[in-house]
Order: C-alpha cells, then sequence, then structure tokens
C-alpha cells in the first residue's frame, strides 16, 4: 500500500520492482496481495494496456487512523493508555547508551515479523 499511496497509482510490477529493491520479494506473492487488497475493498483496478494500474481507495492517513484505532481496541481493550506506555518505553529504551548492537537488532528483527 505504501508504493501505491506513494505514487498514487500503479502496476504490480512497479510495486515488485519498488519491494524488490528493498529485499527479496516474488512477484506471484505481490500480485496476490494485491489482488487481496483490491477484493477488500483497498485498492481499485484498472485495466491500462495489457496490465492493471492500482488505486488507493483511501487516502493513507484514514486508513492507517482506522488500522490503529482497530488496534489499540483488540490489544488494549480501546484505551490508549497502555500503548503511549508502552511508545514512551521504547523510545526511552532506545535513548539508553547500555542499548547493545545486538539488542538493538533483535529489537528490528521483531519489528519486521
Amino acid at each position: 500500500m505504501k508504493v501505491v499511496w506513494s505514487r498514487g497509482h500503479a502496476t504490480v510490477r512497479e510495486v515488485y520492482e519498488a519491494l524488490l529493491a528493498e529485499r527479496k520479494i516474488a512477484y506471484t506473492t505481490v500480485m496476490t496481495m494485491m489482488n487481496v487488497l483490491e477484493k477488500k475493498g483497498h485498492l481499485r483496478k484498472k485495466a491500462e494496456g495489457r496490465s492493471f494500474l492500482y488505486r488507493p481507495t483511501r487516502p493513507q492517513r484514514q486508513v492507517v487512523g482506522s488500522m490503529v484505532r482497530d488496534f489499540v481496541q483488540r490489544v488494549f481493550g480501546g484505551s490508549a493508555a497502555p500503548l503511549l506506555a508502552c511508545c514512551a518505553e521504547l523510545v526511552q529504551g532506545a535513548s539508553t547508551p547500555n542499548t547493545t548492537p545486538a539488542a538493538a537488532s533483535s529489537d528490528d528483527a521483531r519489528a519486521d515479523i
């Protein structure tokens, strides 16, 4: 979605190439995910020559806000206070000089999952 939002519209090939520059990913995985996002109503596709051009159906800010509200509801019972406390703890922990490179990279790995 980030690639499509940043470009305004994109083909599967364009999204695939943008993601491939960051990490190894299969073209068919990108195609499947874009089809799923289209079926869920997050993307709209239009035939453009021999391929489809995908456009987001809602702005990024609106989607992210909805996802955060849903997350807070499911994980924290609707209260944002525990989430903010957790974020403050993470920021405070990241600024402490005792953080070892190994600990930092294990934290990065968890964020990717």
